[in-house]
C-alpha cells in the first residue's frame, strides 16, 4: 500500500484535489484521512473525511454522483493527492453544479459561471 505522510497533517487530514480525468477541470477540494485513503485505493471510488459530520464519506452516497478514480497523483512531500476522476451524474458540487468552483471573483463580488446540473432540494430532499 502506498503510504502518505499523515504525520504532517492537521488533525490527521491531508488535502485531496479532485479533477475531472477528461477535461482537467478542478471539481472540488476535500480531505482524506488514512481510512478514506485506503478505502479509495481498495474500491476505486473517491472516499473522504467529512469535517462537518466527522465521519467517512463516499462522495455521491446521497446524490448518486459517485467519483470513479481513474488516476491518483501524489505530491513530492507525500502529503497532498490529486484524484483524477470520472464524475458520474455530471455534478461534483452539493449545490448542483458540475464543479464546486462555479463562481468567479469579479469586482467586489462573485459571479456564477457554472451551469447547475441538478436541483439540490430535489436530490437531497431538503
Amino acid at each position: 500500500m502506498i503510504e502518505l505522510d499523515f504525520a504532517k497533517s492537521v488533525d490527521g487530514l491531508l488535502p485531496a484535489i479532485v479533477q475531472d480525468a477528461t477535461s482537467g477541470d478542478v471539481l472540488m477540494l476535500a480531505y482524506i484521512n488514512k481510512e478514506s485513503w485506503e478505502k479509495s485505493l481498495n474500491t476505486g471510488k473517491a472516499h473522504f473525511w467529512s469535517r462537518s459530520r466527522q465521519q467517512l464519506w463516499l462522495k455521491g452516497e446521497s446524490s448518486g454522483h459517485v467519483q470513479l478514480i481513474r488516476e491518483i497523483l501524489v505530491d513530492c512531500d507525500q502529503d497532498t493527492v490529486v484524484f483524477k476522476v470520472e464524475q458520474l451524474g455530471g455534478a461534483a458540487c452539493h449545490k448542483g453544479y458540475g464543479s464546486c468552483f462555479y463562481r468567479i471573483v469579479e469586482n467586489d463580488g462573485l459571479r456564477i459561471i457554472g451551469e447547475r446540473v441538478f436541483d439540490p432540494e430535489v436530490v437531497y430532499k431538503k
